[in-house]
């Protein structure tokens, strides 16, 4: 028997099933989603993964590797290895290629439109996790209001 968080994970990885989604977009089209995404998260804290997951599912998702949530709470409990508490956190960005928005970011042609998409997707993934906070949080509520303008 395996134990793991219910955060550490999308619920499709967590519950496995039989039946495999299949995906939306083609590689070809995956990868360029993947860079469009790269572009404009910061790298230093997201690994960005492509998945196809149920198309009515959130299109982006943050989860936490459980290595290294494990390593920072031992470090922060005095266990563990020295200096995993200094280490920056990192989290998965799973993008749903199933999902209408990512269908939407890769047919739209204005750069600064795009960036807007990505930026509004990735701060409601951030939200979700209770992980957008300070100016961050501040620019997303001003960016929410003008939207519903």
């Amino acid at each position: 028997m395996n134990f793991i968080r219910v955060d550490a994970d999308h619920i499709d990885n967590l519950i496995r099933k039989d039946d495999a989604i299949i995906s939306k977009l083609s590689d070809e089209e995956k990868d360029k989603l993947k860079l469009v995404v790269e572009e404009i998260v910061p790298t230093e804290n997201y690994t960005v993964q492509m998945e196809a997951l149920d198309s009515q599912a959130a299109p982006f998702i943050i989860t936490q590797p459980e290595f290294m949530r494990r390593m920072k709470e031992m470090s922060q409990t005095g266990g563990g290895m020295m200096g995993m508490s200094n280490l920056p956190d990192m989290y998965n960005l799973v993008v749903n290629t199933n999902s209408e928005l990512a269908g939407t970011i890769l047919s739209v042609e204005d750069e600064g439109h795009r960036q807007h998409l990505v930026k509004q997707a990735l701060d409601l993934a951030k939200l979700s996790q209770n992980l957008l906070k300070g100016e961050e949080l501040t620019a997303f509520v001003k960016r929410s209001f003008e939207l519903i303008k």
